[in-house]
């Protein structure tokens, strides 16, 4: 279970960093949407595992990896939003959250011919 420091932090970081990918995301990955869909902060909150959703979805792995490579750019922007309320911003760890695929393709099998 976390405790109501990582929920108040995890809310927090899930904040920023959507407001980081709306500004940032054109120039990180061309004509895909990314939203934060989850963020978990370890216990210790020095590493916060960041779980993302790609619109579309084709090319979730390349765009993961776009991101994954600009994890320290991100992190920076990360830290100077936060600077006033962490004292030690975490490691970003990312992630795809493919919830919203395994959906669809559970609606699909579940409907009628």
């Amino acid at each position: 279970m976390d405790s109501t420091r990582q929920k108040k932090i995890s809310r927090l970081i899930q904040k920023e960093l959507a407001e980081i990918f709306r500004a940032m995301g054109p120039e990180i990955i061309h004509g895909t949407m990314v939203t934060v869909t989850t963020v978990r902060v370890s216990p210790d909150l020095s590493v916060a595992r960041v779980y993302l959703s790609f619109f579309p979805s084709g090319e979730a792995e390349e765009n993961l990896d776009a991101v994954t490579d600009k994890r320290s750019r991100i992190r920076h922007a990360l830290g100077l939003k936060v600077k006033n309320q962490l004292r030690i911003i975490p490691e970003l760890a990312f992630f795809i959250d493919d919830s919203l695929d395994y959906i669809d393709k559970i609606d699909s099998l579940l409907k009628p011919e």
